[in-house]
């Protein structure tokens, strides 16, 4: 196999290459090339949803945003890889293209940030100003405090970190695993839990994507596939498709698995918060097989999307 000059295409943030440089030695470690640069080079692109920063990404197109240049380079043969944060990856992909591997999932959980300590969203000061970019995000917190002001905040972690220390807001939410990714000391402080806050579809996780015939990238890729991450993510990717697919409608899916045993947990919510319908769901699954995993969570999202009715339908169309 000839693995000398196999670019690997990213986004230019500094999660994204950081990511993206984890990947590359992976990739060098498992095949024995002491010059991940040469044999692995990184493509930095920047994308449309890293353009876009005074407004919310729905307003824009929604998912997409983040990996439609990188996909561009995979079909144009200037990158074998492509590196994507998982929750960015609409669940429908281009013709041609493939995840082919996804790395062991990172702690999937938010984490709150304030100017003052506060690790909880029930103890945020009355009428506190939120910061956030996330529907999703926006919406489990007004479910659970109405009283929030919510503002728009866009940028990568350095940017929100300052916007929060200048005072512009009074507490933002931050992905744990890109904290940790990043060595961030935020990384250490106290998460949301899961029982109260689900995260997002494949939130923690990072997913390399190839053109569907480059069998040589498949296989070089082989070795770094986490099994149990892919088949988790897979449930949460099919609850996501299930109710609408993209970032417009606020969603929520976790996984867990325990041998065949999957534990899918999902909801959808007003944008306002003020209504969710949630579901879940413990199954045995036949084989450790994620396309069994995504089909045991398009079925539940179908189901969380009965329960909605119109009021969920309407809040697809609206957003659509």
């Amino acid at each position: 196999m000839n693995l000398f000059n196999m670019p690997i295409a990213t986004r230019t943030s500094p999660l994204a290459l950081a990511q993206t440089r984890d990947v590359q030695a992976r990739l060098a470690r498992a095949h024995g090339e002491k010059e991940p640069e040469d044999s692995f080079p990184i493509l930095g692109l920047t994308t449309t949803g890293d353009k876009i920063t005074d407004r919310a990404l729905l307003l824009a197109g929604g998912k997409g945003l983040f990996t439609k240049e990188l996909e561009r380079a995979l079909l144009d043969g200037k990158a074998r890889f492509a590196v994507h944060s998982m929750k960015d990856v609409p669940t429908t992909l281009p013709d041609g293209l493939e995840i082919a591997c996804v790395l062991e999932r990172e702690d999937p959980r938010d984490t709150l940030l304030t100017r003052d300590g506060i690790s909880r969203i029930e103890d945020l000061p009355q009428g506190a100003t939120l910061g956030t970019a996330s529907i999703r995000r926006q919406s489990q917190a007004l479910a659970l405090r109405p009283d929030l002001n919510i503002v728009l905040l866009r940028g990568n972690v350095d940017t929100r970190l300052e916007k929060l220390r200048s005072g512009e807001m009074d507490a933002t939410f931050l992905a744990r695993a890109g904290l940790r990714r990043l060595g961030r000391e935020q990384a250490e402080l106290p998460p949301l839990e899961l029982s109260a806050v689900i995260p997002a579809p494949a939130q923690g996780a990072v997913g390399i994507e190839i053109r569907s015939d480059d069998d040589e990238a498949r296989k070089a890729l082989e070795p770094l596939n986490h099994l149990t991450t892919q088949i988790c993510i897979a449930a949460e990717r099919g609850f996501l498709q299930a109710l609408d697919g993209s970032c417009r409608t606020p969603i929520a899916a976790h996984a867990t698995l325990e041998g065949l045993e999957i534990h899918l947990r999902g909801e959808a919510l007003t944008p306002d918060g003020a209504k969710r319908w949630a579901n879940e769901t413990r199954t045995q699954l036949p084989e450790l097989d994620a396309g069994a995993a995504r089909l045991l969570g398009y079925e539940l999202g179908l189901e969380v999307k009965r329960a909605g009715g119109d009021a969920l339908a309407r809040i697809v169309a609206e957003t659509g």
